[in-house]
């Protein structure tokens, strides 16, 4: 059964950091093309991040130059490192397994799959 799990949200002060992990379960991850989606309440589901089969990464305009996508094959994990955080960037993030292993033809992320359980992600001071 294919799964991923997310860890390491909690409560971070503005401009400050956080990494996400989420972890594969059931199958090997480089295979896949992974994504990392929030939702803030009362707000609908948005895609931030992905990383593909062949390593091209894709950023939401919002995270850009501050969040980073990456992946450790050896630990069938993908990480989001978080940096200069704001507290619009709270929300419930989930790491996902995307219906494509590459980006979309306008290099975007792909729709997601199958999501995790997510992590609460806070920025307040």
């Amino acid at each position: 059964q294919l799964q991923v799990v997310e860890s390491g949200g909690g409560l971070a002060q503005p401009g400050g950091s956080l990494r996400l992990s989420c972890a594969a379960s059931g199958f090997t991850l480089n295979y896949y093309g992974i994504g990392w989606f929030r939702q803030a309440p009362g707000k609908e589901r948005e895609g931030v991040s992905c990383i593909s089969r062949d390593g091209s990464t894709h950023y939401s305009p919002s995270v850009k130059d501050r969040f980073t996508i990456s992946r450790d094959n050896a630990k069938n994990t993908v990480y989001l490192q978080m940096s200069s955080l704001k507290p619009e960037d709270t929300a419930v993030y989930f790491c996902a397994i995307l219906r494509s292993p590459y980006l979309t033809i306008s290099y975007s992320c792909p729709d997601p799959s199958i999501l995790g359980q997510g992590t609460q992600v806070t920025v307040s001071s």
